[in-house]
């Protein structure tokens, strides 16, 4: 199954279109429309004032409430834009953000307006194809999901240390803040809200899990590596700028007597005691849970003065930022997240990844 997401964001709509769509699959539209709540802006003061309805509009694909095999295409239109807020970025590019670089590659065509393509608002309609590959995946006993692992300095427990249900999953799901720990949570919660005062953003990790891929899907090599497939969806989420599987980069500090996992048998199952390799070995699935960690950059678009470059004068200039921005993506991040992963892991088990 592909994708392609297509749009920007003041433009009029956004959307995806998926291809490779099994046939027959009764959508469950009100999940899809609980996907994109999760992602949705305007609900706190933790994210952006700016508010969209999120409603999906499918135009192919699905006849009498089942897909049909053929291409299945969504739109979300865009209803909240305050495009003047950017007036300026045309010629003075965001530190940090897609503009400077967008404008080279597409000869200064490109629609600056909120970010255009490089927004996070593409991220709906990529919700909106994970919702679709999530109940894909339940089908073949397969679920997703994730919890915020850190903001800024504050971190709280692994999914490698927790027993994992989709149970859990679901109660994540319906978290506003999605945490393990709450008491750590409202510190993140805290810190989000003290840079928004500064006039500035965090960053922070998210971590997923993948339950009930069986042993053996992948490859070692370059096109059906499962850590490949995972990463090369995640690496398209804006603002993912590192991607690490059970303990990630941890595991540098480590020797192999501490990382390597034990094998034992559970039953007429080979298992391992511990998880720091992430489900994963040779660029293949061993059976346990699929564990990753994704780390998103600080929003760029902040109100604090930086420097950058007049394109059009060829000068020094600085940059105040106005207009509506979120002060941390990651929370917002969650669904899309794990809506990378699902789409990865139908990658996995449907194409040449599981031979």
């Amino acid at each position: 199954m592909k994708h392609m997401i297509f749009g920007e964001s003041h433009g009029t709509a956004i959307g995806v279109v998926l291809e490779g769509v099994p046939s027959g699959l009764a959508l469950d539209l009100e999940q899809i429309a609980f996907e994109l709540a999760r992602r949705a802006p305007g609900k706190s003061a933790l994210s952006t004032a700016r508010r969209e309805a999120d409603v999906p509009e499918i135009l192919s694909g699905v006849f009498e409430g089942r897909t049909t095999g053929t291409p299945l295409c969504a739109i979300i239109r865009n209803s909240d834009q305050h495009s003047g807020d950017y007036a300026r970025l045309r010629d003075l590019p965001r530190p940090g953000h897609g503009d400077f670089a967008g404008s080279v590659r597409y000869d200064g065509c490109n629609d600056y307006r909120g970010g255009g393509h490089f927004s996070g608002r593409l991220t709906a309609p990529l919700v909106f194809a994970g919702a679709v590959a999530k109940q894909i995946l339940a089908r073949r006993g397969v679920s997703v999901g994730a919890h915020i692992r850190q903001i800024e300095g504050i971190r709280e427990g692994s999914f490698l240390d927790t027993a994992l249900s989709p149970a859990l999953f679901d109660e994540l799901a319906r978290r506003d803040f999605p945490t393990l720990d709450e008491v750590r949570g409202q510190e993140m919660q805290e810190a989000i809200l003290r840079a928004r005062t500064e006039g500035d953003s965090v960053g922070g990790v998210i971590e997923c899990a993948i339950l009930g891929l069986p042993v053996g899907l992948g490859a070692p090599d370059f096109d059906c590596n499962v850590e490949g497939i995972l990463s090369r969806h995640l690496f398209a989420v804006p603002a993912v700028k590192a991607v690490g599987f059970g303990v990630g980069f941890d595991c540098a500090a480590m020797r192999g007597s501490v990382y390597n996992d034990p094998l034992r048998m559970e039953g007429d199952r080979v298992v391992t005691e511990t998880n720091h390799s992430g489900g994963i070995n040779g660029g293949i699935t061993n059976g346990m849970p699929v564990v990753f960690e994704a780390a998103l950059r600080p929003t760029p678009s902040i109100s604090l003065p930086q420097r950058t470059v007049s394109l059009s004068r060829h000068t020094d200039e600085t940059l105040e930022i106005t207009g509506r921005h979120d002060p941390c993506v990651v929370h917002r991040a969650v669904p899309v997240i794990e809506a990378a992963a699902a789409l990865a892991a139908c990658e996995v088990l449907e194409g040449g990844a599981a031979l």
